[in-house]
Parts: structure tokens; C-alpha cells; sequence
């Protein structure tokens, strides 16, 4: 569920007899309804905010497995995977951390608990009806780790009327396998889908020493259902498991021993090694929805959980351990009229509270860590003469591990009349708190925990326009970005022969700013493209007034192109993509070479097409970095090379 929340709000409309917010997604029927934009439902012309929306249609005709790889084409957005298919893998935003935007699957916060971040080398694409993704500052709605935006992966539900079963096979080089099975459906007064995916690839060698290769088996589970227990009171939920275990190869720090400890000749490379990381998540909500006054008044019920169990192996022994999960009760009240003899508008007010729970438990503790945060939220939603649209929300966060946080968000946007003109604005302010890993370690002879850390703190602001041109075959959205950051917590290095690291919140103040280009052009007679440019500028400075450093694995330039071919009344289609990265800095550990190296800027060419038989089944075929680009998008770490897929989807 979204989160939310004010108590004065919820008190009083919980006094009225009146109702909350909704599952938006539970009840949105527009296909253009964006969910994720703020805490009610908003027609995506009407938001001021900066948004992309991957369609369940967008997926399909990319035919990629990895959610990642399909966010490397949303303008703003940095991937970095350290290896093949399924291996760790981090997407920033706006040259922010990978803990600073929230991923949430159907409203419900996934980030590991333990890092603060989501790892989307678990995520695959099967099920998913669309992704939403906000940039800029969202911690009014979502609290801590929104700072610099929001991913939220939305699956598929159950059409009510029947039931329907979807399959899906594939195989492809590096000994890739996947299959998948799915029941959705429903009647009149329920609907319900169960999925279950299962990949497993060998992989290749993500390192550039040896043979040994490096991959990974992934099992997932993904439910949900809903169901009117009468009219204007409907019951929800959801449930996900993912089982999956990922080999990877160690990054060398070994010495040559006493009495110096002078570090070896492969001393900061990434060598080939037998380690392996075993990772369990279990994700699920429920919730209660209650409408009323011909639905004037909504009100949500909500409770979410979130566990991750992970287990670290080095030569086959268990080396390192952590679990940590999340549980969070939420209410969120809703009330909306109209004022047509002032400005003919429409409004909205919401309210609501929230509390979570994070507990975090690493194999080197005994004691189970824990924090509690309360939260309590307003906003408000205003239309006004059918082209102006207002949005703010102001949110209060009470922690007890520190120090209370209050954030804001304010964004609008005015469809000039009489053309294809979209004018939109944002700003409002972040917070991320430190994570259990950050406080607590998880290692002692590799990292040490910092309790004594703050909360990053950003403010950052958009402005943009999107035009339409030809009669709106052609749109073209372009926005500027600016936002800082400040306490931003870094790592620092101890001596040898461990290493030992340990985050410290630094002096400085962190700037990002750039340009945002997202097009689609509808050329007609079954031929479209699209294409997304992102220009950024990321800094970091460790003292107020001293140097500035750029920010690793942030390309400055950045862009996707891509076209499609639908032919033969539908029944086939073509497709074919660049994705362009352009140089950017990594640290490197190694004692030949700076502290910081460049990366070289790289560009990969995917293409593919599908056909379909009859109303039952469809064969595809993709073949991923066709010219088989050499790079690296981590430094020491092996990229993906030139790989082939073929597979067969049927639908009963």
C-alpha cells in the first residue's frame, strides 16, 4: 500500500464514519491512471511530477527477462550489474544511491532492510502489467529512502469473468532455461492471479582471471487477489517469494604476508572464486477498503511484511549471514467535492498515519537490532478550470533511532488549452536514514558499523515540458532536474591487512543536476520509436569547500533508442534498440593504478521479433549485445557478452 499519513485527518474522518484511501491499484480502471502520484490516483496529463510508464505492451515487445534491463531505456536512471543475468544489481536515480529511491511491488516496500536498497538481480519481468517510476524527491509520501524517487512494479490481476491460464518457455546461450505458469481470473465478485517463474542460467565468468563461470537459479512465486465481502467494502492482498541463489566472484584483497603485509600482485581485481550468496524473500499485504457517498469517502486498512534471509557461502562453507523484515500497519483516509462555481474545481484531502518496524539480525550479533517510526501525513489534490492540477503533501516521521524528520512535496501542471502543450513542476525535500548495515556492520573484519550516523537530507526541484507535434504522433518531454544532498554517508578505508571499512557522514554537499528527454514518435502503418536522453551532472565533496569529486557509475551522457515493426495485421513484429552509455568514473583498489579510473563509454545493440500462430500460441526470438561490445559497467567485473534467446508463450 502507498504510504501515507496525518493523525488529525484520520481521527476526524475515522469520526465522520468515513473512509480512507484505497488500494489505488486495486481499483484503478483508466489504463492512464498513474498510482504512484502521491497517495490517491492521478490521470497521468494531470501530474507535475517527472514520470515513465513501462506497459505490460512495452515489456512484451522487448522480450527482456530483467526488469533492470528494461529501466536502462527511462531517462535519469544508472544501472550497474556486477556480472551475468541474476547477479547484484543496483539503479540509481539522478545520480543519487541505489538506497535512495524506494521499489515497492504492488505498493509494498521491498528494499532490504539490511542495506537500504532494493538488489533487482531477483526481479523478473513475468506478471508485471506496468512500472511506474517517479524521479525527484518522494519522502512525503514515502518516507525514508524516497529521497530521489520511486520504482513501483505493479503485477497483473485477475480479469473477472473466467479464469485463464498463460505459459511461457525459453532457452538461450550461457545455458539459460526459463519457464513460467500463470492462473488469473475471477467472477463477479472476486479475481485472482498465482504465478510461478523459474530461470537458471550458467552464466559466464565475471571475472577477467580463469574459466570459471558465475550464475544463478531464481524461483518466484507472485499472488494476489481481491474480494467484495459487499458492496463498498472490498478485501485484498498479496504475496511474494523468491528463492534464488547467485554465484559471484570475490573482489582480491590477500597480502603476501608478515612481516610488511604487502598486498599481492592481483591486490583490488575481481578473481575467480568459489562464493555463492542463498537469498530468501517473502513479501505480502493485506488490506481492507471501504467506500461510501457514492464514493465521496474512501478509507484503508493496511498491513505489510517484508523478510529477507540471506546467507553468503565462500568454498562451499557458510562465511557470513543477516536477516531483516519489515512490518507496517497503515491507515489513510480519503474525501473528494467539487466547487463548480469556484474556478469549476475538483479536490481532494488525505489523510492518515502510519507505523513501521525494521529489525535486522547479522550472523556477528546475537541481539536482533530494531527501530520503530511513526508517521503522519496530509495532502492535497486540486483541478481547477480542467487544465491547471495542484498537488502537496507535507509529512511529519517520528524515529526513535533519530532524530524526527518533516518533508514536503508541492508539484503542478497546466495543459495549455487548445494544444499539445503540458507545462509541469515539482519540488519538495528527502530523507534517507542510515541502514542496519551502516549502524551495525555485518562483517568485523571487513566492515564496521557507525552508530553515530545522521540521516541524508536532500531538496531537490524539476521543471519541464512536454509538446506534442503532427496531431500528437510525435511527443517530445524535456525537463531540467537540480537537487543536493547533505550528511551523505560514505565508506571509508582502513589500513592492511584486513581493510576494514566504516561509514562516516560527510561535511560536504552533494549536487545533481541535468536534462531529461523521453520521445515516442507513431510513424504510422505499424512502425513506431522511441528514445531517451539523460545529460547529469553528479558531484560529491567530502569537506564544505573543498574539492569536488565526480560520482562513480554515473554516466554523464546516457541515452536508448529504439524502434518496432508490427506487421502482418498485427500477428508479427520486429524490433531493434541501441542503449548508449557514456564514460564514468569507478574506484579501483589496486595499488598500480589511481584511486579513481574511467570507464569507457559503451553502446549495445539488442533486436528480436515475435509471431503468432493462432489465438493460442506466439514464438519470439531476441539476441541481446549483437555485436558483442566489450565493457564494463563495474570496474574489474566482466560485462555480458553477445547472448541468443528463442521461446514460446501459449494462452488457454
Amino acid at each position: 500500500m502507498l504510504k501515507a499519513f496525518i493523525p488529525a485527518g484520520a481521527i476526524l474522518l475515522a469520526a465522520a464514519g468515513v473512509a480512507g484511501a484505497q488500494d489505488t491499484e486495486t481499483t484503478t480502471v483508466l489504463d492512464r491512471l498513474l498510482v504512484t502520484d502521491g497517495l490517491t490516483p492521478v490521470a497521468e496529463e494531470k501530474s507535475g511530477r517527472a514520470f515513465t510508464v513501462i506497459t505490460a505492451e512495452d515489456i512484451e515487445r522487448s522480450q527482456v527477462t530483467s526488469v533492470a534491463d528494461i529501466l536502462r531505456t527511462v531517462p535519469g536512471l544508472s544501472v550497474s550489474r556486477m556480472g551475468s543475468i541474476g547477479a547484484q544489481t543496483q539503479v540509481r536515480v539522478r545520480g543519487a544511491e541505489a538506497n535512495h529511491v524506494i521499489v515497492m511491488i504492488d505498493g509494498v516496500d521491498v528494499s532490504d532492510t539490511a542495506a537500504g536498497e532494493f538488489d533487482f538481480g531477483s526481479l523478473m519481468t513475468s506478471d508485471i502489467e506496468r512500472i511506474e517510476v517517479l524521479r525527484g524527491p518522494q519522502s512525503a509520501f514515502y518516507g525514508s529512502n524516497a529521497l530521489s524517487g520511486v520504482i513501483n512494479v505493479i503485477t497483473k490481476r485477475g480479469e473477472r469473468g473466467g479464469f485463464r491460464t498463460n505459459v511461457r518457455s525459453e532457452t538461450g546461450t550461457d545455458g539459460t532455461v526459463l519457464g513460467g505458469v500463470t492462473l488469473s481470473g475471477g467472477r463477479d465478485d472476486f479475481d485472482l492471479s498465482l504465478g510461478a517463474t523459474f530461470r537458471r542460467s550458467d552464466g559466464y565468468n565475471v571475472s577477467p582471471f580463469g574459466s570459471e563461470k558465475d550464475g544463478d537459479r531464481n524461483a518466484t512465486l507472485n499472488g494476489r487477489f481481491a474480494y467484495d465481502l459487499m458492496p463498498g467494502l472490498t478485501l485484498d492482498g498479496t504475496l511474494r517469494y523468491v528463492n534464488r541463489r547467485s554465484e559471484l566472484d570475490p573482489q582480491n584483497f590477500e597480502t603476501l604476508g608478515p612481516p610488511d603485509f604487502l598486498p599481492g600482485p592481483l591486490v583490488g581485481l575481481v578473481v575467480d572464486g568459489d562464493e555463492e550468496t542463498a537469498t530468501k524473500e517473502l513479501v505480502g499485504s493485506l488490506g481492507l477498503t471501504h467506500e461510501s457517498a457514492d464514493g465521496a469517502w474512501t478509507q484503508n486498512l493496511r498491513i505489510s511484511g517484508n523478510d529477507t534471509f540471506r546467507e553468503n557461502f565462500t568454498d562451499g562453507a557458510l562465511a557470513t549471514s543477516s536477516d531483516g523484515n519489515r512490518v507496517t500497519a497503515s491507515y489513510q483516509a480519503t474525501y473528494a467535492f467539487d466547487t463548480p462555481n469556484l474556478l469549476d474545481a475538483t479536490h481532494k484531502i488525505t489523510g492518515g498515519y502510519e507505523f513501521e518496524r525494521e529489525t535486522y539480525l547479522p550472523s556477528h550479533l546475537t541481539e536482533r537490532q530494531s527501530r520503530d517510526g511513526n508517521s503522519f501525513v496530509a495532502e492535497y489534490r486540486g483541478e481547477y478550470l480542467g487544465q491547471f492540477f495542484l498537488n502537496g503533501a507535507i509529512r511529519h516521521d517520528l524515529n526513535d533511532r533519530f532524530a524526527d524528520s518533516t518533508t514536503f512535496s508541492l508539484s503542478g501542471a497546466w495543459a495549455v488549452p487548445g494544444t499539445l502543450t503540458r507545462l509541469h513542476s515539482s519540488i519538495g525535500t528527502g530523507v534517507t536514514n542510515p541502514t542496519f548495515i551502516e549502524q551495525f556492520g555485518y562483517d568485523p573484519e571487513s566492515f564496521v558499523g557507525n552508530p553515530n550516523l545522521v540521516p541524508e537530507e536532500s531538496i531537490g526541484f524539476d521543471i519541464g515540458i512536454e509538446q506534442g507535434f503532427l496531431g500528437g504522433a510525435l511527443i517530445v518531454d524535456l525537463t531540467y532536474f537540480n537537487q543536493d544532498l547533505t550528511n551523505e554517508i560514505a565508506t571509508v578505508f582502513g589500513p592492511a591487512p584486513t581493510y576494514a571499512s566504516t561509514p562516516i557522514n560527510l561535511l560536504g554537499e552533494s549536487r545533481r543536476q541535468g536534462i531529461e528527454i523521453a520521445a515516442t514518435f507513431d510513424l504510422g502503418s505499424g512502425l513506431s520509436a522511441r528514445g531517451s536522453y539523460t545529460y547529469l551532472d553528479a558531484s560529491e565533496q567530502s569537506q564544505s569547500g573543498g574539492p569536488r569529486l565526480a560520482e562513480v557509475r554515473r554516466p554523464r551522457h546516457s541515452g536508448s533508442l529504439g524502434l518496432t515493426y508490427r506487421f502482418m495485421e498485427e500477428r508479427a513484429s520486429l524490433f531493434g534498440e541501441v542503449i548508449f552509455n557514456g564514460e564514468m568514473e569507478d574506484v579501483a583498489f589496486v595499488p598500480t593504478l589511481p584511486s579513481r579510473v574511467t570507464l569507457d563509454a559503451y553502446q549495445t545493440v539488442n533486436i528480436g521479433g515475435s509471431y503468432r500462430f493462432n489465438e493460442t500460441f506466439e514464438a519470439y526470438g531476441r539476441v541481446e549485445n549483437l555485436f558483442d561490445e566489450e565493457y564494463q559497467e563495474i570496474f574489474g567485473y566482466n560485462a555480458q557478452g553477445r547472448t541468443a534467446f528463442v521461446g514460446l508463450r501459449g494462452s488457454f
